[in-house]
């Protein structure tokens, strides 16, 4: 990072500092209402996808999904409801950067239709810089949140493979699902940390 960078930085983190309460709220607003779009543009590819097969096709491959893992199942996160509202607004915040991050290079590889496809990518980027910024305003400007980057997932292993019929179909079926699935369980976690700055709110799931 260059000087001026950094300085940048820390000048948009300083604002949090002191009152930091209302910023905060501020910034989780936009970023649930931007994670929320994106689970949204998730649920419409995967829908667009799902309309493109035939009814014993959508069975197979759901049921192949349904015992398969998303690549992000490597990122550690609450197992239940339960677990997600008894986690710190920290650990929140750091699944769903590792879980937003991991799909910056994904999503450019989901299938169904290159109009929606592309608004994806710039989001995830804007949206993992919000999600560091809360970070850092909620550890209070102390520490630098320095450990988002720890775990590093390799991308999918056939990406760059020329695949064709059913592997092809299986591979774009569950790179949907799981992306779908990944901006489910960020929108959940960020709707949970947003309600904990309401000291009054009820964050029952």
């Amino acid at each position: 990072l260059t000087h001026t960078h950094t300085h940048t930085h820390t000048h948009r983190v300083s604002c949090f500092r002191g009152t930091p309460i209302t910023d905060s709220q501020h910034l989780f607003s936009i970023a649930v209402s931007r994670i929320q779009n994106l689970h949204l543009l998730a649920q419409r590819l995967f829908s667009n996808f799902e309309s493109t097969l035939q009814t014993e096709d959508q069975r197979q491959l759901n049921k192949i999904f349904l015992q398969d893992f998303c690549n992000s199942d490597y990122i550690i996160s609450p197992i239940d409801k339960h677990e997600t509202q008894r986690s710190s607004v920290l650990k929140l915040l750091s699944i769903s950067y590792r879980l937003v991050e991991s799909w910056e290079f994904s999503s450019r590889f989901l299938s169904g239709g290159s109009a929606l496809r592309n608004q994806i990518s710039p989001r995830l980027s804007e949206l993992k810089t919000g999600i560091q910024l809360l970070i850092t305003a909620n550890q209070d400007g102390a520490e630098m949140f320095s450990d988002v980057s720890a775990l590093q997932l390799a991308p999918y292993g056939n990406f760059y493979q020329s695949l064709g019929g059913e592997e092809l179909l299986r591979r774009n079926y569950e790179l949907l699902a799981c992306f779908k699935k990944d901006m489910h369980k960020v929108e959940t976690y960020l709707t949970v940390a947003k309600c904990r700055l309401s000291p009054e709110a009820n964050c029952t799931l």
